[in-house]
């Protein structure tokens, strides 16, 4: 890889800070109750002379779980959810072919928040539907080269059923790169087994992840360190495998210890590609080298599609000159899988001053393309989003199955339509299942908008706004489910009309469309419809058999709309709210800053609530997590209290809350 592409990234703790500007790295507090932070390490030995501030040498070969104060808030909780494949959404998208890799630096290798923050300014993927694996990508000579991804981005991913890796980036030695890191990572003990293979899969284990991205860099090696780098790759594998894990190989280091991106899978680098699960070719590549490296995988008995051809777009996101007909052609078999690298261009191109809307606006853009509807893919625009030629999924498989439309960040946080929070946040890990495909409109009309919108929500920070002159019918298609219809099945949809007259209905199909692109076989179903929120249930009287696709009409009798979508809920018969959390306790304390931890509530909990309960007898929202344990920080008395009063709710598939346990903390 060329180094330009890396200076932000590569030159240190400064350079690192500054990519995300706002999030200052600054240091944590030694009390017990500091700010948990994603974890990150060298191999063995440590750098001379003293890290900069915020920033704290480990090593992973010292790591052990036992002793990680941090391991309860970084640790993901949300299992991998299994995926299908409905009828692709147009004709050129293809499944079973080219699949996508995304490497994203979600934030600075140090000072990286554990559990989000208080910004709606983030870069909140929704897009999952097409992507299947994740890389955390970060690392730098002056803070660490080993990052294990936070839980809420894990959670949010494992949720949509993509593979999450955490990163080993060996830097080049133009950016502070030492061949020894190399060697500490490749060492064997007296055994001969390699003890950092194990570590790293015992960080992946405990953190709840899913393998590793091998980026070594590092030039000055010899045919020694290319031996030992292959035995390492191939015992990291094997323990890898055994516990469901990864591995990914990045085109970097040849058999013979030198560093030389190959832009292809050859005989310099095909060790490498044997001995792990994937491999990311480096962006120099041709069309003719992607079409003898997907043969050469054909020939190993290996797909093609575990080749992913690097597209870096960190500088000029959809404005990168591609030769897509070289990976995924749309008028023949596509060659290989294709890795974005830095996709998060889609915020960060952004002025100062980008709200969520902008950036969401950007990011449908980058992977749907230029029409914003993935049924109808501009054939004029030379950016070929992932959209047009990757089929999406959906994990939406079982009953009960809920939506408030939460992106994961938000200007405000709200509670069945109320505000609870001023405060912007973030927390991946709060995302909802989001529709994969978005968005689909079919209309004879002037298509209206379709957007996640900020400015109101039913619950958490966002809700579905349609917004139009809606001049004849319009159905939004929503989810691709696989969900089973019994007697007493319904169907949920908390909505207002904020602006005209608006009959709604919903669209259920039992049947997939006969063809790429066509429309579901809908069954359109009455929906109450009057100014406010509120929550309409439908009943799926004389469908049969599995829902498989569910939207919207909406029919204006007065326009133009403004029509709001705030949640969707399928369930069947009564599902109890879950059991209360147990054993709340404040775990550190230091000013007003605090760690929290309870118990694990038995059966199947969305994520838990924290709320701050205020002398007025009103109740304040702190934050949400699929953790049991959670930190705030910078709290203050209330109204003259001496103690301050906290409740921790355990909240079900179907946002039912439990009853609250509660914990006191004297000023």
């Amino acid at each position: 890889m060329n180094p330009t592409r890396r200076t932000v990234l590569l030159a240190g703790a400064g350079a690192a800070t500054a990519l995300l500007p706002s999030w200052q790295a600054v240091a944590a507090p030694k009390a017990a109750a500091s700010a948990p932070y994603a974890s990150y390490w060298y191999p063995d030995s440590l750098p001379s002379g003293s890290p900069g501030t915020g920033i704290t040498w480990r090593s992973l070969k010292a790591w052990r779980a036992a002793d990680d104060t941090d391991l309860a808030f970084n640790a993901a909780s949300v299992p991998l959810a299994a995926r299908f494949t409905p009828t692709p959404a147009n004709p050129t998208a293809r499944a079973g072919q080219a699949r996508i890799q995304s490497l994203v630096s979600f934030g600075p290798t140090a000072s990286n928040p554990s559990q989000g923050s208080a910004t709606a300014d983030y870069y909140a993927l929704t897009h999952w539907a097409y992507i299947d694996e994740l890389v955390f990508w970060g690392g730098s000579s002056g803070e660490g080269l080993i990052l294990a991804p936070n839980a809420p981005i894990v959670d949010a991913a494992h949720r949509h059923g993509v593979t999450v890796l955490g990163n080993i980036f060996l830097p080049p030695v133009a950016y502070g790169g030492q061949l020894q890191w190399t060697r500490d990572l490749v060492q064997k003990d007296s055994a001969g087994r390699y003890p950092l293979a194990a570590q790293l899969v015992a960080v992946a284990e405990a953190y709840g992840f899913d393998g590793w991205f091998v980026n070594a860099e590092t030039g000055g090696g010899n045919a020694a360190l290319g031996a030992d780098m292959l035995g390492f790759m191939r015992e990291l594998k094997s323990l890898a495998r055994a516990k469901g894990q990864r591995v990914t190989w990045y085109d970097s280091m040849t058999v013979n210890g030198s560093v030389s991106w190959q832009g292809a899978l050859n005989s310099q680098n095909q060790p490498f590609f044997e001995a792990a699960d994937d491999m990311f070719v480096d962006f120099r590549w041709t069309a003719s080298s992607l079409a003898s490296s997907g043969q050469r995988a054909d020939q190993l008995g290996r797909s093609r599609y575990e080749l992913w051809a690097g597209v870096d777009v960190e500088a000029n996101g959809w404005n990168k000159s591609v030769n897509w007909d070289a990976m995924v052609p749309t008028g023949s078999a596509h060659v290989v899988s294709v890795g974005f690298y830095r996709p998060e261009w889609t915020r960060n191109h952004l002025p100062e001053g980008r709200t969520p809307g902008d950036f969401h606006a950007a990011d449908d853009r980058f992977w749907t393309g230029r029409s914003l509807d993935p049924s109808k893919p501009d054939g004029a625009d030379s950016w070929r989003a992932p959209a047009v030629s990757v089929a999406d999924r959906s994990t939406v498989t079982s009953v009960p199955f809920a939506s408030s439309f939460n992106t994961g960040h938000g200007l405000r946080w709200y509670e069945d339509g109320k505000v609870t929070s001023q405060t912007p946040w973030n927390h991946l890990g709060l995302q909802d299942r989001l529709p994969s495909r978005r968005w689909v409109v079919r209309t004879e009309g002037e298509r209206p908008s379709v957007t996640f919108d900020f400015a109101d929500a039913w619950r958490g920070g966002s809700s579905v706004l349609v917004d139009g002159a809606l001049d004849e019918p319009a159905t939004v298609d929503l989810y691709a489910t696989r969900l089973p219809v019994t007697g007493d099945t319904v169907v949920e949809l908390t909505h207002r009309v904020d602006a005209g007259v608006v009959s709604v209905e919903l669209a259920v199909a039992t049947a997939e469309p006969g063809t790429p692109g066509g429309t579901p076989p809908y069954t359109y179903l009455p929906v109450n419809s009057a100014g406010g929120w509120q929550t309409v249930t439908v009943p799926l009287t004389g469908l049969t058999g599995t829902v498989r696709s569910l939207g919207v009409r909406l029919t204006a009798t007065e326009g133009p709309v403004r029509w709001r979508l705030g949640a969707l809920a399928v369930r069947g018969g009564h599902s109890p709210a879950p059991a209360a959390p147990a054993g709340l306790r404040i775990t550190g304390a230091s000013g007003g800053d605090l760690r929290f931890a309870w118990n694990a509530t038995p059966g199947d909990v969305r994520h838990y609530t924290l709320h701050r309960l205020l002398p007025d007898g009103t109740r304040r929202f702190l934050g949400g997590t699929c953790q049991r344990a959670y930190f705030v920080g910078g709290l203050r008395p209330e109204q003259g209290e001496q103690a301050a009063r906290f409740e921790v709710r355990a909240v079900g598939e179907l946002y039912s809350s439990s009853a609250p346990v509660t914990v006191s903390h004297t000023w």
